[in-house]
């Protein structure tokens, strides 16, 4: 597994929205720079923490010229339930066959319980609007990764 690290383009995808509706990543970027966090699987207890907590910083994350944008492996009917459940107020993508979390080097091994499986890791890339990673996030727990990426960019 190799993640793309700061400084370097992101790659730009298409991938259907929780509508299955195609949202392509450099038209986000025309808009503002992007928060593209990859999490494992929609409605997971880690996941939902995760989510519900961008939620509620999503007004300070608006005002810091952020877009939220998750990702993850689910199809879109399953991530429009998420949505849904937790009344997400930003964009959910389905990447159903991890070509865009492998483009972005965090699909690979993984150990849970004693098994090992590939499957995507909890990771955020922060993209400027020139299409280069600012930030990669990749030390922090569920509970308070909105605080580590608000920190960031208030520094």
């Amino acid at each position: 597994m190799q993640t793309l690290t700061a400084g370097q383009i992101a790659p730009d995808f298409t991938l259907p929205d929780q509508q299955q509706q195609p949202v392509n990543l450099s038209a986000l970027l025309k808009q503002q720079r992007v928060l593209v966090y990859f999490y494992p699987k929609a409605m997971t207890p880690g996941c939902t923490v995760q989510a519900c907590a961008l939620r509620d910083s999503m007004a300070e994350l608006e005002q810091l010229g952020v877009k939220v944008v998750g990702i993850s492996t689910d199809a879109p009917a399953r991530l429009a339930k998420f949505a849904e459940r937790d009344q997400l107020n930003f964009t959910l993508l389905g990447d159903e066959d991890h070509q865009v979390a492998e483009a972005f080097g965090v699909w690979g091994l993984k150990k849970f319980m004693g098994k090992e499986y590939d499957g995507l890791h909890r990771l955020s890339f922060l993209i400027n609007q020139d299409g280069s990673i600012a930030k990669v996030f990749d030390k922090f727990k569920t509970k308070d990764h909105h605080e580590v990426v608000l920190s960031y960019l208030k520094s």
